[in-house]
């Protein structure tokens, strides 16, 4: 019923621009030059009716106008034209080159847009046309390798799966390493709704993941605690600024129609042997029972063509099968439908309506999200003061059968390490049909066979969320104005987990009901801005607002379970032997004021200092606020020095502090839980955890500085920056000792340092009449540190595979950069050589630190190329100095499939004169010597390539309602250039938060994909 609502939704748009467009203007056309030479992208605008538009890659440009119309060229670099149209029906300019007119403003905190040379700190922007060139199904994972400071790893779960972002190095220990999204000067909630750990679990998504990257104007990355210092709370990791697009004033009609479909390949990164198969002792099974138990173990005999008894009794080749585990999945796909409509509302208005579908089926059988989209953004002068402008974000998302990952019961990747003569096809479809039994496929019922749960399995989760946002803007005088905005997001999600009937290890195959229910999120702002700009003398400039904010974030949960369905698939909480039920709420406010001062001197000298003022409603009354302060100043120099190739110089400097409040709320007193009753008397029950009565809010100070060039009339331009920051007093979890009445306390004494180096460089190495090529470089070198712990600086540990369960693990360790892989090394005799016991096997050494899960050298490089309408463009990424901890790695060596194993398969493994059998060798060394499943992080990757061509203006002159039309063939996640990890995908990850980042194991496969795209302007 949905998708019909979109689509009659979408007809009838289409239908209105065509009725609407039957009285539209006469067009003008015309080319626009510099230097004789056609110049892309410059904005045309109409003074009296505010349409515009800009020109192609040729130069050309198309207009409706009237003879009335006044043009205006503009361009940065260029000095700006205003002509009058008059009858002409083609008008062609020239533009002047003007170094005054090098000003380029950008969106900074709060919304507030300012010119970019005036800024003391580093900003980044990403145009709305590079998220939608190759799509992901979270638009976040689009940034990877745009932003120098930024790294991006998507969770390998399927679509609709958690985007994890860091900027500039080691997030806070307390918090999940996200930065704050503010969408058109609102903050959104990005809240995780479900992560797998070492036991399991789903990755449900974020809040990023809902949004229609088609909405999209831009995204602009605050990167240092300067740019986000304005919002306080939140902002220690960096603020990503999103902007939606909106109508122009005075505009014609306009409409649009974007189609996109990306088609997802599963990847096999295995190097598995193909020599030995099934079987252990060097024996083949002999019996069906052998045949099952050793299903995913390789330590049989070599291969030989011959016949072998199978799990089920029947006879199968044994030899190398071509029916490998990655031929479970089957291709799948993203299908995006768009429509919008805006118009001007007169020379004072304009408004702006979408409407969009995406339909993505997983390359998991049975699994999919489809999400319905409606976006309207509307601006109103109400007077030549007074201005109005609303957002309204509605999402109707459902999420089907999201697949369970890491080493887990109900994994559709369970296949991954059968023996190499065993088809996976033969275990479906999973179950008995007479019976719903499922077909165990190995000698542990917790390994779910994935035929059985993607035909039968039941996790669903459905949201519907609507983020809205209004501002009004009252100038009292040109330079004096008061803002305020108001804000709220709002999801209601329900929720369905089901262990099916038949799951084996289900009690008596009777299945359970995981949990069924409702969820209510809110995140509620209210702002109020006071501001001027003021002109104190001819060259000194004033700039200063104050403000207060309110913010309110509030969670509530009720749901219920049961074990062992009476009827079997009938999944109701009607339907089970045990009932349970559940319920949970969180409430917190933040009250907050705040400032910011600039001063400028002369277009060439910026000072500016902010504070924040912060009472958070989760710590004591008597420690509950902070203020946080930052200073930044740019030094433009260009017009200082006599150099003739440089047409900008800028130096910029900047300190400052951010704070934060607990990420949980309730830990600064006792909060006492009912219990089972005791022979009819109730009972209560106390916490484990220490509270913390003494807890205050935490800080993140940052110095920055940085350098701004730009020569050959903005061919080639510099962005660097240096910067080094520290949290101090952050809020974590302590382990105490059970004999003191809790097992572990809350604390403030965390610290952690990063310092790094970040260049972008920017290029048009070639401009002719016909061919541009726009190339930039980012990089970014990152050097972290964990400070201090708990009170005794002891390793805190994050998280684990249940390969190397509780013998190699994640963890902030005092002294080293973090999160940091610890594992056991081998243990070393006197000579160097490796220690091994009586039998041979190896003996565990020390738990040694292995390196940090997170990158301290990566960035990308990107290049477009346009010819006379044909682009082409692609994307290179790359990461280095990180380390992974693989359960494959251990699986594979502990089972017989790694090629290590091949060594001493015949003749066993020989260390200090002692012989061991190859079998016993290598599991010894995946339990003993954890440091084996740990691997090397780097890869350079082909991140996007895009062939596109857009048809001229001109062919549709005298098409009825058609105003242009582009298309193109994308690709997405293509392959590795370089990549040091063999047998798997070194970005691959089940976790979706900073505890698990670098954990590999129990992940869906990742994906390659290709598409096209096709975009109608219809007007």
């Amino acid at each position: 019923m949905r998708k019909i609502l979109s689509i009659a939704f979408a007809l009838g748009f289409m239908l209105c621009a065509v009725q609407l467009a039957q009285g539209q203007s006469r067009v003008l056309t015309g080319v626009v030059k510099a230097d004789g030479l056609p110049m892309p992208g410059v904005t045309i605008l109409d003074k009296s009716t505010k349409a515009g538009t800009t020109t192609n890659v040729d130069g050309e440009y198309s207009l409706s106008v009237s003879p009335n119309s006044v043009l205006v060229f503009s361009f940065i670099g260029y000095a700006s034209q205003e002509i009058a149209v008059g009858n002409q029906s083609e008008l062609n300019v020239s533009l002047v080159e003007d170094a005054s007119e090098l000003s380029e403003v950008v969106v900074t905190a709060l919304g507030i847009s300012k010119e970019k040379e005036t800024l003391g700190y580093s900003v980044t922007q990403v145009g709305g046309e590079a998220l939608t060139a190759a799509r992901e199904t979270n638009v976040a994972n689009s940034l990877a390798g745009r932003v120098a400071g930024l790294v991006v790893k998507g969770t390998n779960s399927g679509p609709g799966g958690t985007s994890k972002i860091t900027l500039r190095g080691l997030p806070s220990i307390s918090g999940t390493g996200s930065p704050l999204y503010v969408i058109n000067g609102i903050p959104m909630d990005n809240t995780q709704r479900g992560s797998a750990g070492q036991w399991g679990g789903a990755d449900s998504g974020d809040g990023i993941g809902n949004l229609s990257p088609d909405d999209i104007e831009s995204m602009t990355v605050l990167k240092g605690q300067a740019a986000s210092a304005l919002y306080g709370s939140r902002a220690s990791n960096g603020v990503i600024l999103i902007t939606t697009k909106k109508g122009a004033k005075g505009g014609d009609w306009s409409l649009n129609y974007t189609m996109n479909y990306m088609a997802d390949n599963a990847m096999d990164f295995t190097d598995f042997q193909d020599e030995y198969g099934q079987g252990t002792g060097g024996m083949k099974p002999t019996t069906a029972a052998d045949a099952q138990s050793t299903g995913r173990l390789a330590w049989g005999s070599k291969m030989d063509g011959s016949q072998v008894i199978g799990y089920d009794g029947n006879q199968y080749a044994y030899s190398p099968t071509n029916d490998r585990y990655i031929d479970f999945y089957r291709t799948g796909s993203n299908f995006t439908n768009t429509v919008s409509i805006s118009k001007g509302l007169g020379a004072d208005g304009s408004f702006r309506m979408s409407v969009s579908n995406l339909d993505s089926k997983s390359i998991v059988p049975n699994s999919s999200v489809d999400r319905l989209t409606l976006n309207l953004n509307v601006e109103q002068n109400i007077t030549d003061k007074f201005t109005v402008t609303a957002m309204v974000n509605y999402i109707d998302q459902k999420s089907t059968n999201i697949p369970n990952l890491s080493d887990g019961p109900k994994n559709p990747n369970n296949f991954l390490l059968l023996a190499p003569n065993i088809s996976q096809s033969i275990f479906a479809p999973g179950y008995n049909e007479a019976t719903g039994a499922e077909t165990v496929f190995s000698d542990d019922i917790y390994v779910t066979n994935p035929y059985f749960i993607v035909n039968q399995g039941i996790n669903d989760l459905g949201r519907k969320r609507t983020i809205t946002a209004i501002s009004t803007k009252y100038n009292f005088t040109k330079n004096i104005y008061a803002l305020a905005r108001l804000g709220n997001d709002a999801s209601n999600d329900d929720f369905f987990s089901v262990d099916p009937t038949g799951l084996a290890y289900s009690a008596d195959l009777q299945g359970n009901l995981n949990g069924r229910g409702q969820s209510q999120r809110s995140e509620f702002n209210i702002d109020g801005i006071l501001g001027g700009n003021f002109d104190l003398t001819e060259k000194l400039n004033l700039d200063v607002i104050a403000g207060a904010n309110m913010r309110n974030n509030k969670y509530e949960s009720v749901g219920v379970g049961g074990s062992r369905f009476v009827l079997p698939y009938l999944y109701s909480p009607f339907n089970v032997e045990t009932f349970s039920r559940s319920y949970s709420y969180n409430e917190r406010e933040v009250q907050s004021a705040y400032y910011s001062v600039g001063l400028g001197y002369n277009n060439i000298l910026t000072l500016t200092t902010t504070g924040r003022y912060d009472v958070y409603s989760t710590l004591p009354t008597d420690n509950n606020s902070i203020f946080s302060p930052s200073v930044a100043a740019a030094f433009v120099f260009d017009q200082l020095i006599d150099v003739p190739a440089l047409d900008f110089g800028k130096l910029r400097a900047s300190y400052a502090v951010t704070s934060g409040e607990p990420f949980d709320a309730y830990q600064t007193t006792f909060y006492y839980t009912s219990a089972n009753s005791y022979n009819g008397v109730p009972a209560g029950s106390s916490p484990t955890s220490l509270p913390n009565l003494n807890l205050k809010p935490f800080t993140t100070s940052e110095v920055e500085f940085g350098l701004d060039l730009s020569f050959f009339n903005n061919r080639l331009g510099f962005d660097i920056a240096y910067y080094q920051k520290e949290t101090h007093n952050e809020i974590m979890n302590a382990n105490y000792s059970i004999t003191s009445g809790f097992n572990s306390a809350v604390v403030a004494t965390g610290s952690t340092s990063n310092k790094g180096l970040e260049v972008l460089v920017t290029g048009t190495p070639v401009q002719t009449a016909n061919f541009t090529w726009n190339t930039s470089f980012n990089l970014s070198k990152v050097k972290n540190q964990v400070l201090s712990t708990d009170n005794n600086n002891n390793p805190v540990n994050l998280g684990q595979n249940r390969a190397t369960l509780g013998n190699a693990v994640t963890a902030y360790v005092v002294g080293e950069a973090g999160p940091q892989i610890r594992a056991y090394d081998y243990s070393y005799n006197e000579d160097g050589s490796i220690e091994v016991d009586a039998a041979g096997l190896p003996v565990r050494g020390e738990l040694i630190n292995m390196g940090t899960v997170l990158p301290t050298l990566y960035g990308g490089w990107n290049n477009e190329f346009n010819y006379k309408g044909i682009s082409f463009s692609f994307l290179i990424d790359y990461n280095y100095g990180n380390k992974v901890l693989s359960a494959t790695e251990f699986y594979s060596t502990f089972r017989g499939l790694n090629q290590v194993t091949l060594e001493g398969r015949e003749s066993g493994i020989t260390n200090g004169g002692v012989t061991a059998p190859a079998e016993e060798y290598y599991k010894a060394l995946a339990q003993n010597i954890t440091s084996t499943s740990v691997v090397d992080g780097d890869f350079i990757k082909l991140r996007q390539l895009t062939l596109g061509y857009t048809f001229p203006d001109k062919w549709f002159g005298n098409v009825p309602v058609l105003r242009g039309l582009s298309a193109s063939l994308v690709g997405r996640n293509l392959g590795f250039l370089m990549r040091k990890a063999k047998n798997i995908d070194p970005e691959a990850s089940f976790g979706s938060n900073i505890s698990y980042t670098g954990i590999e194991g129990g992940n869906l496969p990742s994906t390659r994909s290709f598409g096209f795209n096709l975009n109608f302007k219809l007007n």
